[in-house]
């Protein structure tokens, strides 16, 4: 039997079909992007005997359709039958905590909660939708981005507001639980026995930190919305809410200040370049300059509080495009915890090939570079709410 693990974003569309007897890797993998405005889509495509990449031509729409029915043609013509789709989701408010099968209602609770997170979450249930008229019958499973955080104690998930609002649900409610929870149980396997006290830093496009001690999150940077915390390739990170008001004060309207605030700012607006980190690197640009400094000074400033919280640290872990590709970033990053024992092995970080312990054998903490797999967490969410596991 199989499971198909489908992440619908704002510009692509990841997936990846595996069989329930074996979650390690995918049958086939694959990314649809370049389906932002004006965009070029490309269709990549990795199974264990075929590598391809092709352009695609039409409108997003169309090729995200198209893309879905090859899909299924796919995952029909096999002799493992196809069992269930799993959604990313990215927001599953208060009452969504755990992956849950999706019907109509499901859906309408997670729309009302599109607001909070304006980049992703409309795109996810999109996918859903799309999904379930590709792969009528089959059992659609969102998995939540949340719920790694949903036992945060009441002092960190609470703002400083009057009652009313706290229980309208203005909380702290946290992100790349996904990956998080990918991360955590990847470690385990790399470094079993490791110390508790970990550090996590999901470092993207959207970019989170996030403590855990004994594989429960316990802090994380971002809050109700996927805006708060470190700066991010085009979102703001931590802002003053008077700044807010003063746009308000100057004439600016919501949708305005939501496109400023999540599409013009971050690594973008700092540069009026690029979001993109290896454009900046590569960039004599002060502005460049300014960008990369910014980011790197809130990222550390954000790592040292949550190692205050968590008393120390004995394991950071970096993860996403910039904190697996980014050597700079690392050693930067490093040098600015070294008074808590933090040693990069220079020589470890040169050969590094996608996984592994960059740390020096002297190093108080021991620092992993792994690469995420939010789809395969997806997929043994699925297999769990199914029951699948051992009637492959």
């Amino acid at each position: 039997m199989t499971v198909l693990a489908l992440n619908a974003g704002s510009s692509s569309l990841k997936f990846s079909l595996y069989e329930v007897k074996d979650l390690s890797h995918p049958c086939l993998h694959g990314v649809l992007d370049g389906l932002q405005p004006q965009g070029q889509p490309c269709l990549q495509l990795r199974s264990a005997d075929h590598v391809e990449q092709k352009n695609l031509s039409g409108d997003a729409e169309e090729v995200f359709a198209s893309t879905l029915s090859q899909l299924a043609a796919w995952a029909q013509g096999r002799a493992t039958p196809l069992q269930a789709l799993a959604h990313r989701v990215v927001h599953g408010g208060q009452n969504y905590r755990q992956p849950v099968r999706v019907d109509a209602q499901v859906l309408r609770d997670l729309a009302e909660l599109t607001p909070l997170a304006p980049l992703h979450q409309p795109h996810n249930l999109l996918g859903i939708e799309r999904a379930s008229a590709v792969f009528p019958g089959l059992p659609q499973i969102a998995v939540f981005d949340t719920a790694f955080h949903a036992g945060l104690s009441a002092v960190e998930r609470t703002y400083a507001l009057p009652a009313r609002w706290r229980e309208a649900g203005i909380q702290r409610y946290g992100f790349h639980g996904l990956s998080y929870t990918y991360l955590c149980q990847r470690l385990a396997e790399l470094a079993p026995g490791h110390g508790p006290r970990v550090l996590l830093a999901h470092l993207g496009n959207g970019a989170s930190a996030c403590a855990v001690h004994g594989g429960r999150s316990v802090a994380t940077s971002m809050g109700f919305s996927a805006l708060e915390g470190l700066v991010m390739g085009t979102r703001t990170g931590n802002i003053d809410a008077g700044a807010l008001l003063f746009l308000l004060e100057q004439g600016l309207q919501h949708d305005q200040i939501q496109s400023l605030l999540y599409r013009e700012s971050g690594l973008l607006g700092l540069s009026g370049l690029s979001a993109d980190m290896r454009t900046l690197r590569a960039s004599a640009s002060p502005a460049a300059r300014l960008a990369i400094e910014v980011f790197t000074h809130r990222l550390l400033k954000e790592l040292g509080g949550l190692a205050a919280l968590l008393g120390g640290v004995d394991v950071l872990v970096f993860s996403g495009g910039i904190g697996e590709h980014d050597a700079q970033l690392r050693t930067d990053i490093l040098q600015g915890l070294a008074y808590l024992g933090a040693r990069l092995d220079a020589e470890k970080q040169q050969q590094l090939q996608g996984e592994g312990c960059i740390s020096h054998a002297d190093s108080r903490i021991a620092v992993w570079v792994i690469p995420t797999d939010e789809e395969q967490v997806m997929a043994r969410a699925a297999i769990a709410i199914l029951g699948l596991q051992g009637r492959s």
